[in-house]
């Protein structure tokens, strides 16, 4: 795939977050079940990502086991921003929920990058890089003012 698409898959990823969450919890609330709106929607999530899979040539191995266990830990990380934001995002209101999301993906990707955790190359925090991170850090607080 070509570099310049990347860049905007990823904004149109980012997009549709605040879109699903409120999607989901408009769902949860008409299911009267926060967990069974995430359940559809990993469903959902499943049957497309089978069909990709699929569609590209499928996995060269077995999908369980073919990888140590903590690489499977995304799954769990998905289960839980989906179950969180169904059932907290209509309580905080989407914005400051996905507000948090995003501070904390902030925090964790300058980790992951500064220590080169998980297989990502290493970016170390520089103080321009720390404040640049500050910086987008106050400019999501201030446009929700939590």
């Amino acid at each position: 795939m070509n570099n310049a698409l990347f860049a905007p898959i990823m904004l149109a990823a980012g997009i549709g977050i605040p879109i699903m969450a409120s999607a989901n919890a408009l769902l949860g609330a008409r299911l009267g079940s926060p967990a069974s709106a995430a359940a559809i929607m990993f469903a959902l999530a499943l049957a497309v990502a089978l069909l990709v899979a699929w569609a590209t040539g499928g996995p060269q191995r077995a999908l369980l086991g073919a990888a140590p266990w903590p690489y499977y830990f995304g799954g769990l990380l998905i289960a839980f921003y989906l179950l969180s934001i169904t059932y907290l995002g209509p309580r905080l209101g989407i914005g400051t929920a996905v507000l948090l999301v995003l501070l904390g993906q902030i925090v964790a990707a300058a980790t992951i990058d500064h220590f080169g955790l998980l297989g990502a190359p290493r970016t170390p925090l520089t103080l321009m890089r720390a404040a640049g991170l500050a910086m987008m850090m106050g400019g999501v607080l201030l446009a929700r003012r939590v």
